[in-house]
């Protein structure tokens, strides 16, 4: 089939040439008187008929000589009289003046007979040329994972290499789109440039990235206006860089947002502006997560645990975790420490990180100290041990300095536990 088709082309053409020979002969060879007695005539109504064009170019291409292209010897000496012969001048008829048309030669013929249009795909090929055929990969036109587009796009390729983990990226939220949908160009160098000149190092951008990958979509202007809004509020560069690393989705929240959440905090612990700032600086989550656990731990502190406000504010300022700490081991911790160690609220005011500790290691070094006779909370008595020296210090530490015992035997006795 393959074969057919191509010489059918390579005939075609060459008929096409012949007809232009004949057609530029024609058109030098014929007097003006033929042209003025056809003059009346119209042109189309003397064409000749779908019928009679094939055979003539069939003679055509009989006669033609490539290396002359002249035209048929039965044109020539009028032989050759079906209604074809009279077209040049018909064609002559609808010009005043024809245009000289230049000869056709060998190398137009030569360059018409190489056009040949690419093979088609039903033709059979040899096993050699079946094998040098590199067929690109199909792009999936839906995928669970972001690992299939990666050789597909260069945004993910350029990701990827930046330090981002798409693994993790794909399990948030219409994330995976957003990326597919963006030109690393266009719409993520500028997002990258503008962290960087945040304060995000360069070895940070990756995980930032990983953990919000929608900052990608935002509007740099906006962008720009959260940050200036912070330094409006007397946050210095290095302490924004280390809020923007630490709270990802920080830059998320339009100014009105973070002025709400820093009100929030304000007046919720009656706090000045300069304890609020450090507060959330220390822990800037606290900008970016949801407000009802926070009320729900400043309730517990206040009714359940029994804490004075005063004492809230301290145990916050110090340790700002308790706020979004679980209730559950909240309470569980506190009623440990003050109802079995006998810890009253003033003292887990002062030493308020204890309540960061697992309650698992409060309870194993109390009960040894217990065991030991050493067990001496109150600052009042002799051999008193602090909070943070029962929670803080390393076995090691804790066994020789506190314990006055060898590490062998705090291990033998959690085994009797």
């Amino acid at each position: 089939m393959a074969l057919w088709a191509r010489q059918g082309c390579r005939w075609s053409c060459l008929l096409k040439t012949a007809v232009a020979a004949e057609f530029a002969r024609g058109l030098r060879g014929r007097s003006s008187s033929t042209a003025q007695a056809c003059r009346g005539f119209a042109p189309l109504a003397l064409l000749p008929s779908r019928n009679y064009i094939l055979p003539w170019r069939l003679q055509a291409y009989r006669h033609v000589s490539v290396g002359s292209c002249s035209p048929p010897d039965s044109a020539e000496d009028g032989s050759f009289s079906s209604p074809e012969s009279n077209l040049p001048s018909l064609v002559k008829q609808g010009q005043a003046k024809a245009e000289p048309l230049p000869d056709l030669n060998a190398k137009i013929l030569y360059e018409d007979w190489d056009d040949i249009p690419p093979s088609s795909a039903l033709e059979e090929i040899s096993e050699e040329e079946a094998v040098q055929i590199i067929a690109e990969p199909l792009l999936p036109l839906q995928s669970s994972t972001l690992r299939d587009y990666v050789d597909h796009s260069e945004t993910l390729a350029k990701l990827v290499h930046l330090g981002v983990d798409l693994s993790q990226v794909e399990k948030r939220q219409k994330a995976g789109q957003l990326l597919l949908t963006l030109d690393f160009e266009k719409d993520i160098r500028k997002i990258l440039l503008f962290l960087k000149d945040v304060g995000v190092e360069d070895n940070q951008l990756g995980p930032f990235l990983t953990k919000n990958p929608y900052i990608l979509a935002e509007d740099l202007e906006a962008l720009e206006t959260r940050v200036a809004y912070l330094k409006s509020k007397k946050f210095g560069k290095a302490e924004i860089a280390q809020m923007v690393s630490r709270a990802p989705y920080l830059l998320l929240f339009s100014v009105e947002r973070l002025d709400n959440r820093l009100g929030f905090f304000k007046n919720e612990l009656g706090l000045s502006v300069k304890k609020t700032k450090d507060l959330v600086i220390r822990l800037p989550r606290l900008l970016t997560g949801k407000l009802e656990p926070v009320k729900e731990n400043l309730q517990v502190c206040q009714i359940e645990l029994g804490f004075q406000r005063n004492e809230i504010q301290q145990i916050v300022f110090k340790t700002p975790k308790i706020l979004t700490a679980s209730k559950k081991r909240l309470k569980q911790t506190f009623d440990y420490l003050h109802n079995i160690m006998g810890i009253p609220h003033h003292m887990l005011t002062r030493f308020p990180q204890v309540f960061n500790s697992k309650l698992l290691r409060i309870k194993e070094r109390h009960m040894f100290l217990t065991f030991l006779g050493r067990a001496q909370y109150d600052p009042a008595q002799p051999s008193y041990i602090s909070l943070d020296q029962l929670v803080s210090l390393p076995d090691e530490v804790f066994c020789t300095e506190i314990a006055k015992a060898s590490i062998q035997d705090f291990e033998k006795f959690l085994k009797t536990l």
